[in-house]
């Protein structure tokens, strides 16, 4: 008799076990979906009223971007890989400091650091459409660990505007931007295809030479001395920019700076030629307005031109 009491108690405890088990795992999946539907809510209670546009009163003085004669880069031309690119904008307002392409199988995706966080999202397009767009088709940022924001965007391709409308958050309407990403920014030989030669290409040695160059930026007024003084050392071109001004105090080319030189009657500058037939982007500083302002210009080099001294 005992040892059936025995028994009984243990079936008891057992099945008590069991059903608290039970009772245990059903509470934990009733608290999963519980988070999961407290995550989509999250994400749903975005209430910003989207459908307002700038007015062309409420813009800032907007800027042309690119060039003439300036020809589209799809990514079938540039090789794959990561590149640090610089970007034109229609506006000052819309400022980023950095841009990284990177290119696979012919398809390009940019991501823009902005300088600062005052825009919520952009989309690819104008205001119009953008007020009438679903919020999924826009793009949000994320944050870098220094605190700016950054845009990830799909690149048709370089020398080729690209329309984009970003949402202010101050001012809680969109602003309609042209922006710019410049193949002349790219390294030599990212382009392939192209018409562009080295020194070793064009088979130059080391003597001095005269080659064509033209000046392309900037306001139009200054102009350039063509042909330009051409000197290769060890297999290195270096060309004397001789301006019509005086007023430009230092060039930039890429992220060297160069001094004019010493005596010369206009600005006179020596600066490297890493490739022929293709833009080199460089900068200016000219004193000639009211305070020092780099001014942002291209220089093409004709390889065909190059003539011996």
């Amino acid at each position: 008799m005992k040892k059936n009491t025995w028994k009984k108690l243990m079936s008891l405890t057992l099945g008590a076990m069991m059903m608290l088990s039970l009772l245990t795992g059903c509470g934990s999946t009733a608290n999963t979906g519980s988070d999961t539907t407290a995550a989509a809510q999250e994400q749903s209670k975005d209430t910003t009223d989207y459908s307002k546009v700038a007015s062309s009163a409420d813009m800032s003085s907007v800027q042309a971007v690119g060039e003439d004669g300036m020809e589209a880069v799809s990514g079938k031309q540039v090789k794959d890989g990561t590149y640090s690119v610089s970007v034109d904008c229609s506006s000052k307002m819309f400022h980023v400091t950095d841009c990284q392409l990177t290119v696979k199988d012919g398809k390009m995706t940019a991501v823009m650091t902005m300088s600062g966080t005052g825009y919520r999202c952009i989309y690819l397009g104008t205001g119009e459409q953008a007020s009438k767009a679903k919020p999924e088709d826009y793009i949000f940022p994320d944050t870098n660990k220094e605190g700016k924001d950054t845009f990830v965007i799909p690149v048709e391709a370089l020398d080729k505007g690209i329309s984009c409308a970003a949402f202010s958050k101050n001012k809680q309407q969109w602003y309609d931007r042209t922006i710019l990403l410049r193949a002349d920014s790219l390294p030599d030989g990212a382009v392939t295809g192209g018409s562009s030669k080295t020194v070793a290409e064009l088979g130059l040695q080391d003597g001095s030479y005269t080659v064509n160059v033209t000046l392309a930026g900037g306001s139009g007024r200054a102009s350039i001395q063509s042909p330009a003084e051409l000197t290769v050392a060890n297999g290195e071109a270096t060309a004397k920019i001789v301006w019509s001004s005086s007023n430009y105090d230092y060039m930039m080319v890429g992220d060297d700076k160069y001094e004019p030189v010493a005596g010369a009657e206009t600005s006179t500058f020596n600066i490297p030629v890493a490739a022929f037939g293709k833009k080199i982007a460089v900068q200016a500083d000219t004193t000639a307005m009211s305070q020092p302002y780099l001014i942002d210009y291209t220089l093409t080099f004709d390889a065909d031109s190059v003539k011996a001294k």
